[in-house]
């Protein structure tokens, strides 16, 4: 179907047996569906379009519902989009995404694709489900620049692409390069994911100071991973899998705990002032606390009751340290939980009905 095509409204309510929020399905069509990575912004920020990737074509296309209830809109027409590179504008003009061996954006009040710029005649994301693989974007807080990193033939490259001007430049080379992410209020700092064993790093948007900003505890094969910014600071918080979330102050690089407990994707509202995340072995359901302390006993937001496939994830360690992994662990059957704007509500992936929809629940006022 075009960009611009429109579908009628498949939102339904229900309440969660469990905790008696109420849980709004999204997406009700046969087919997997799913929103951006955790750590992206699902929403545009008056939090009334939200971006989610719907298969429902035959192939993974972009969609946004208008409104909560409101009509669904396709806005990708490419057969070789890679579905984890969206990345919305904040202010709404425009939704970035990668296809092939280019970058790409949707004029959203046009409906017209645009191709922002083109790496050479081969697909720039390497076959994978995981890391790296995922091919996931950033686009800074003042929605001028977009991260993109591209498999190139023995390396990856982190291009900048300036999208006022199209000017691109490639401000790292390095093995492994993944998940990068703009600080949410500085458009010159990013932190990406390196190799397992050396996984946060942090980089100037211009290519400099470079580093590593946690060691990890090697005797104890510390499973360093999701990482995101908590906002109005300094401190990236991660996942110290299975053990709970912690913070890393990148100047300092002094630690503290949140969690102490397995919690999977934790992604922090825009105020820095309250965290979600999903739970695995045991799924615990979405929990909530306050990033700016550490919490217990941990609040139970709903159930996911998504399968949240991966074998590894049985590891009371980081498994790549005993050598290559055999990974199946289709990104769609992950809840991946994230806030709206305003924090009040949040959205998830979950394939409980026996196929992966897109889910959003109204946090309690209390």
């Amino acid at each position: 179907m075009p960009v611009g095509s429109t579908y009628p409204s498949e939102s339904h309510t229900r309440r969660d047996p469990r905790t008696g929020v109420v849980v709004r399905q999204v997406t009700g069509f046969p087919a997997i569906h799913h929103h951006p990575f955790y750590y992206i912004p699902p929403y545009d920020d008056s939090g009334l379009r939200l971006f989610f990737v719907s298969h429902r074509t035959g192939e993974p296309q972009l969609f946004f519902e208008d409104g909560p209830g409101g009509a669904l809109t396709q806005i990708s027409n490419r057969p070789d989009l890679n579905e984890w590179s969206c990345h919305p504008s904040w202010n709404g003009r425009y939704a970035y995404y990668t296809a092939g061996n280019a970058a790409w954006r949707v004029d959203l009040e046009a409906m017209r694709e645009e191709q922002v710029i083109r790496f050479g005649d081969a697909p720039i994301r390497q076959p994978g489900m995981v890391g790296a693989s995922m091919g996931t974007t950033s686009l800074s807080c003042d929605s001028r620049w977009w991260c993109v990193h591209v498999k190139a033939e023995n390396c990856f490259r982190m291009h900048m692409i300036d999208v006022q001007s199209g000017d691109d430049s490639v401000i790292l080379e390095s093995a492994t390069i993944a998940h990068p992410q703009f600080h949410p209020d500085d458009p010159s700092l990013l932190r990406y994911a390196g190799p397992h064993d050396q996984r946060i790093w942090t980089i100037r948007r211009d290519g400099s100071q470079n580093r590593l900003v946690y060691r990890r505890d090697e005797a104890k094969k510390e499973w360093i991973v999701h990482e995101s910014w908590l906002p109005g600071t300094r401190e990236i918080i991660s996942t110290n899998w299975p053990h709970g979330v912690m913070a890393i102050e990148i100047d300092s690089g002094a630690v503290r705990w949140i969690i102490r407990r397995n919690a999977w994707h934790p992604m922090v509202n825009r105020a820095g002032t309250e965290l979600v995340a999903d739970t695995t072995n045991p799924d615990v359901g979405l929990i909530l606390c306050d990033p700016r302390r550490e919490c217990n006993p941990i609040e139970t937001l709903c159930d996911s009751r998504a399968s949240n496939t991966g074998e590894h994830w049985k590891n009371d360690h980081c498994p790549y340290d005993d050598g290559p992994v055999e990974v199946y662990a289709p990104q769609h059957t992950h809840p991946h939980p994230n806030f709206s704007p305003d924090g009040g509500r949040v959205v998830f992936t979950s394939d409980q009905s026996g196929v992966a929809q897109v889910y959003e629940v109204a946090l309690p006022t209390d």
